[in-house]
């Protein structure tokens, strides 16, 4: 397996979990149905502080995973810090998966499904802002989102340098699916506790 082959099977087992958290309703689960853009700044301004906690903690054994982790808390916490609105007091469940992880392998994988889940929600990001008309705040997101990928593939580029065996690459795979299936899980429970149906209505 090549990390590319790994994406390719996490995106395929959580095709709906990812199809359904790149949707509108994301915000609506981070805002609790206050879509107001002070509210969803205020949704994002957590995301960011919590994913830097994360990585901050993430004091890794291997040098150039260590290096990767600590970018990305550095880029969080530079985005945590620019958005004009004070974080709500709420922590993502996907990060008490991924507090979890301390091995390399694992949290690298864990690492590319929190990539995945989160450039969906920044999307959802750009799209509110552009609706609002707001293009400076859309263009910030849509930027962010271009940095998280950009992360996405320095962590694909560790997964082929560390991963030695099957067993390796089950690991990494099984540590992106949990983080995105408990994003999922989240969203679903989220929506139903405010009376709104999480499945798309056709």
């Amino acid at each position: 397996m090549t990390a590319a082959d790994l994406i390719d099977a996490v995106r395929d087992d959580q095709q709906t979990e990812l199809s359904r958290l790149g949707s509108s309703k994301t915000l609506y689960a981070d805002t609790r149905g206050e879509m107001e853009p002070d509210v969803v700044l205020a949704a994002a301004a957590a995301r960011e502080g919590a994913a830097h906690e994360t990585f901050d903690a993430w004091d890794d054994d291997h040098d150039d995973a260590a290096a990767l982790f600590a970018d990305a808390a550095a880029e969080t916490a530079e985005r945590r810090d620019s958005i004009d609105a004070d974080p709500v007091d709420r922590t993502p469940a996907m990060h008490g998966v991924l507090d979890s992880f301390d091995g390399t392998v694992e949290r690298l994988g864990g690492f590319l499904g929190w990539t995945l889940v989160d450039k969906k929600v920044k999307e959802q990001y750009t799209g509110f802002f552009t609706g609002q008309a707001d293009p400076r705040t859309a263009s910030t997101f849509r930027s962010a989102g271009s940095d998280v990928v950009a992360l996405r593939e320095e962590a694909a580029e560790l997964l082929d340098a560390v991963c030695e065996s099957d067993d390796d690459w089950d690991a990494a795979e099984a540590a992106a699916i949990e983080v995105i299936s408990t994003a999922y899980d989240e969203y679903f429970e989220t929506l139903e506790d405010l009376g709104v149906n999480p499945k798309p209505v056709c």
